[in-house]
C-alpha cells in the first residue's frame, strides 16, 4: 500500500524556520514523477507550493514561497524536505505531500487531477 507521511511541524516565531519531511513507501517510490508540497490555510482549499522531480532533482516554487523555502529530497529519493525560512504569519496551516505520475500533474502549479497517496499533513504555526 501506498503511504506518505509528513512530519517536522510545529511553532515557530515569525521570521524563523522550519524543515518538514515526507517519507514515501516503496510503493510510491517506483514510477513517481514528482513530490509536491501542498499547503493549506484555514478556510483555504490546499495550495501548492514547492515540486521536486525525481531523476533530476529539478525543483519549482510559487511565487510566494521563492528564496524563503527550498525542496529536496534524499540521495535514495525517498524522504522529500521542505526547509522553511523567514516564515510569515500567512504561512500558518497544514502541509501536505503529494506524488504526481505524469509531466501534465507535476508541470505546472495549475490544479490539475492525479495527485495521489495524500498524507495526513503536518501543523505549521506562525505567531507574529
Amino acid at each position: 500500500q501506498g503511504q506518505l507521511v509528513e512530519s517536522g511541524g510545529g511553532s515557530v516565531q515569525a521570521g524563523g524556520s522550519l524543515t518538514l519531511s515526507c517519507a514515501a513507501s516503496a510503493a510510491i517510490y517506483y514510477g513517481r514523477h514528482c513530490m509536491r508540497w501542498f499547503h493549506q490555510a484555514p478556510g483555504k482549499e490546499r495550495e501548492g507550493v514547492a515540486t521536486i522531480y525525481r531523476r533530476a532533482g529539478d525543483t519549482d516554487y510559487t511565487d510566494s514561497v521563492k528564496g524563503r523555502f527550498t525542496v529536496r529530497q534524499d540521495a535514495a529519493k525517498t524522504t522529500v524536505y521542505l526547509q522553511m525560512n523567514n516564515l510569515k504569519p500567512e504561512d500558518a496551516g497544514m502541509y501536505y505531500c503529494a506524488a504526481g505520475y505524469s509531466d501534465y500533474v507535476c508541470e505546472s502549479f495549475d490544479e490539475r487531477p492525479g495527485w495521489k497517496y495524500w498524507g495526513r499533513g503536518t501543523q505549521v504555526t506562525v505567531s507574529s
